[in-house]
């Protein structure tokens, strides 16, 4: 494999110890390719994973990225950084912060990447304003499934790239470097919880809201009786501030108190935490174990190691198989609604799949002029991010992908969208049209002719 790919943009060529280091990375990477077995499928070998669902793991290749970890450089002046891709959220706000700055969209888990995020898309409170992660980016260096190294922007040459990227799960390549936008910040996040006791008056407030004068957006549906939707505005003081990083929850505090106060690192993270709620699985709700638990211990990345230790030796599906308990089914998804169907979502979902609670983020595209091919959204529509995770039980002899295809189902009726990250059931032909169909295999013939990445349906749903 010769340099003729190798495409860098002039960022990158930065004089710097660091930036030296990144273009030695990319060309150790560029050889690890070029030296992989060509028959055998090629993975990142990522230290982390926010993935839920399961794939085979004979015949791979994995690539190290070790070195592909870190913030190159800051720019306060032009609000801008540029962020190898397998930074992680946490460490990319360590960085932003003491400038003042923080990345327009920060998804909720502290070890999602940022390359993650914008390939397997992302959202947090201020989508409502700003879209998705991918909406944010400059420029990316792309490592290809040909070997090449292309620096893809909006315009030029790759733009196809560019915006085909976004929901491609590594399918066409890996981002190496991103450049992106920052926003400035303040030192803290004045919130209000607004209760409403049905959903049609939840959706109507939250259309309302974001047209407000407010830097954040989301909330959580209890039932279909108590939906909360918070509000948060930038403050630079504040009388108190409330901590849930130890003995007390966030999920909670929204049903017990009207108006709260943050520090901006603590509201970025308030999710994190407790896995939203989903650390009640393992018990860390409960007042006893939450003295005991260590605090540093309290992280969504733990959790997700403790669910993949169980996917892997099953000890809890055994002890409840002779328990005499039913079977039950994963349900962890994110789905877009567009507003005007979120109740009739709501409803059908308490109805038919009835976990409960669900979080609700507002999201609309940032710019209304692009179409990004692989999950294109009406770029005029407000849309609901509904997320929900955890197990429903299975009634006798229904099938294993009972509850999960019933949101597949709803989300088509409701004429929703779909995250990729966890499990997909969708039969080829109902795939293809709705992720990218031709334009996709376009773009799989030009950046991975030969095939040494997956594509995305043998990605994503036969999880190969």
């Amino acid at each position: 494999m010769n340099n003729a790919g190798m495409t860098l943009t002039e960022s990158s060529k930065t004089a710097g110890p660091a930036y030296a280091a990144y273009r030695a990375a990319v060309d150790r990477l560029r050889a690890d390719l070029a030296a992989a077995p060509p028959d055998a499928a090629v993975r990142l070998g990522k230290r982390t994973s926010n993935l839920f669902r399961t794939r085979q793991r004979s015949g791979v290749t994995r690539l190290g990225v070790d070195a592909f970890s870190g913030v190159l450089a800051i720019d306060p002046q032009a609000r801008t950084a540029d962020v190898l891709g397998m930074t992680t959220y946490e460490d990319l706000v360590a960085a932003t912060l003491p400038h003042g700055l923080m990345p327009l969209v920060v998804p909720q888990l502290k070890t999602i990447t940022l390359g993650g995020a914008v390939t397997g898309l992302g959202i947090e409170s201020t989508s409502f304003r700003h879209g998705l992660p991918h909406e944010s980016v400059l420029e990316m260096d792309v490592l290809t499934g040909a070997g090449e190294v292309l620096c893809v922007r909006p315009q030029g040459e790759h733009r196809d790239l560019f915006y085909g990227f976004p929901n491609s799960y590594g399918t066409l390549g890996y981002a190496l470097r991103l450049r992106i936008e920052l926003q400035p910040v303040r030192p803290y996040v004045a919130l209000t919880h607004h209760r409403f006791s049905s959903a049609a008056e939840c959706f109507a407030a939250m259309q309302r809201l974001v047209e407000d004068d407010i830097d954040f957006l989301d909330g959580v549906a209890f039932s279909p009786e108590e939906l909360y939707l918070t509000t948060g505005r930038f403050a630079d003081t504040a009388a108190r501030t409330s901590d849930y990083t130890g003995e007390h929850i966030y999920y909670r505090s929204i049903q017990q108190r009207e108006t709260d106060y943050l520090t901006i690192h603590d509201y970025l993270w308030r999710w994190d935490t407790d896995w939203f709620w989903c650390s009640g699985a393992f018990g860390v709700q409960r007042p006893l174990v939450r003295r005991l638990w260590p605090k540093r211990w309290l992280r969504s990345d733990v959790y997700w190691r403790l669910v993949a230790l169980e996917n892997r030796y099953g000890v809890k599906r055994r002890y409840d198989r002779l328990r005499g308990r039913p079977a039950t089914e994963p349900v962890i998804q994110d789905v877009e609604i567009p507003v005007g169907r979120a109740g009739d979502f709501l409803a059908a979902f308490d109805r038919d799949v009835g976990m409960r609670p669900v979080w609700m983020c507002p999201l609309r595209q940032r710019d209304r002029s692009s179409t990004w091919d692989l999950y294109a959204m009406d770029p005029g529509a407000l849309y609901v991010n509904f997320g929900f995770w955890g197990t429903v039980p299975l009634a006798p002899r229904q099938p294993a992908d009972t509850h999960n295809r019933r949101v597949e189902a709803l989300v088509g009726e409701l004429g929703g969208r779909k995250s990729l990250y966890s499990t997909a059931h969708y039969t080829p032909e109902e795939f293809w049209p709705l992720y990218g169909g031709s334009t996709y295999g376009d773009l799989k013939r030009r950046y991975d002719p030969h095939g040494r990445l997956l594509d995305l349906y043998a990605k994503c749903v036969e999880r190969r």
